[in-house]
């Protein structure tokens, strides 16, 4: 079966890199991404990734603690950039030309993000990494991955997470959350769904780009939404 989409963008929170364990990288996780990007690889698949670095830093989570909240985002980029550097290293373990490219200059682990440059990577079949968040405070690494999946044309933004899809409440607390099959950008925003914050939806739902939230833990679902499969929820313009 071919694949529906040619060019995708990965949204993974830091968080599902965590696996078992309470705070930084399990490098199980690292390797069962890395082995399920090199089967969509496989299916000529061109892969950009966007990772959060919740699982190390989480820049709000510091601002509320006191610190301020520039330099508590920036902490988060670096986060960003470690989590990136793994990955990366996970990737060329099994076989996979990448390249990581950064909003903020770590000239020395990673190039700068330059647009052409990076669609360049993508056409010669590497896999980019985007790290550094938008290289800015005050905008989460959901927003990074919706600016970077539109700058390099993107047919589709998998938001993969630690859940299955989008619930009207938090299945982890609630019994009985109903979970969502579809979205449009318009009920996600009014019902103040909180899989993504609002900028980075509203930058979807204004530049037409559908998303598809996702459990990244479930072994075979990247390669299911690249081939149109209906896993989790996918969220649109009407």
């Amino acid at each position: 079966m071919p694949p529906r989409y040619k060019r995708i963008l990965i949204k993974m929170s830091g968080e599902a890199l965590l696996g078992e364990r309470s705070h930084g990288i399990d490098p199980k996780i690292i390797q069962s991404i890395a082995l399920q990007l090199k089967e969509v690889k496989g299916l000529g698949v061109e892969i950009a990734i966007v990772i959060g670095g919740g699982n190390i830093f989480r820049g709000v989570q510091g601002a509320v603690a006191g610190m301020d909240r520039s330099t508590a985002d920036y902490m988060g980029m670096l986060a960003t950039v470690m989590n990136s550097i793994a990955l990366q290293d996970g990737l060329e373990e099994v076989g996979l030309e990448t390249r990581v490219q950064s909003a903020i200059r770590v000239d020395s682990v990673a190039e700068p993000f330059i647009k052409r440059r990076a669609i360049r990577h993508l056409e010669k079949g590497r896999v980019v990494i985007f790290a550094g968040g938008t290289g800015n405070p005050y905008f989460t690494t959901d927003t990074a991955g919706v600016l970077r999946a539109m700058e390099i044309d993107v047919d589709i933004l998998f938001k993969a997470t630690k859940v299955n899809g989008v619930y009207d409440k938090d299945p982890l607390k609630y019994s009985d959350a109903k979970k969502y099959n579809d979205l449009t950008y318009r009920d996600f925003l009014t019902q103040n769904l909180k899989v993504m914050d609002s900028t980075a939806a509203t930058l979807c739902q204004d530049n037409d780009l559908p998303i598809i939230v996702f459990n990244l833990l479930t072994e075979g679902n990247i390669k299911k939404a690249v081939l149109g499969e209906s896993i989790g929820t996918l969220i649109r313009n009407e």
